[in-house]
């Protein structure tokens, strides 16, 4: 099992920090966090270049590719607390040997059930695809929490500059 508990507490202070500097107290904010979570998981796919079959150019650096995959966990994490699932949500570090292709597929398909369900288990599914897709990608759980803790410290830092 992965300990998601310190990372949901560092999200919290993140999407409090926002929602008090927009004043988004009392707004359903799931369509648009799904809505981010798409265009960040595309943006992920789009560094990954593993769907660019046409073209010869490899893919971006490690780093950058990881730093857009925080950028995705960043959303799935607010999602979770949003809908009060951060103390439910149960998931494992797992070898998956699929195409990166279809390991991005099962993301967008987990994304589209959660979206129809908003349900503990759609999100619970999702988060575990999401897991699966950062190992896919050659990431291990200490690089992930790295990363999305350096960040998480960035994004407080451009809610305070007025990103």
């Amino acid at each position: 099992m992965v300990n998601l508990k310190p990372l949901f507490e560092i999200q919290r202070a993140l999407d409090e920090k926002i929602i008090a500097k927009h004043g988004l107290y009392q707004q359903n904010l799931i369509p648009k966090k799904i809505l981010a979570l798409q265009v960040e998981l595309g943006e992920l796919a789009n560094e990954s270049r593993c769907f660019k079959f046409w073209s010869v150019k490899p893919p971006s650096p490690r780093e950058v590719i990881l730093e857009e995959y925080v950028d995705a966990l960043h959303f799935v994490l607010s999602i979770g607390l949003e809908k009060g699932y951060d103390q439910v949500v149960r998931v494992q570090k797992r070898q998956t040997e699929v195409p990166e292709v279809e390991a991005f597929r099962q993301v967008f398909d987990c994304i589209t059930r959660f979206a129809e369900t908003e349900d503990s288990q759609a999100y619970q599914a999702l988060f575990q695809s999401v897991l699966d897709l950062g190992n896919r990608l050659g990431f291990s759980w200490e690089e992930i929490e790295q990363a999305y803790k350096k960040k998480n410290e960035v994004n407080h830092l451009r809610q305070e500059q007025g990103y």
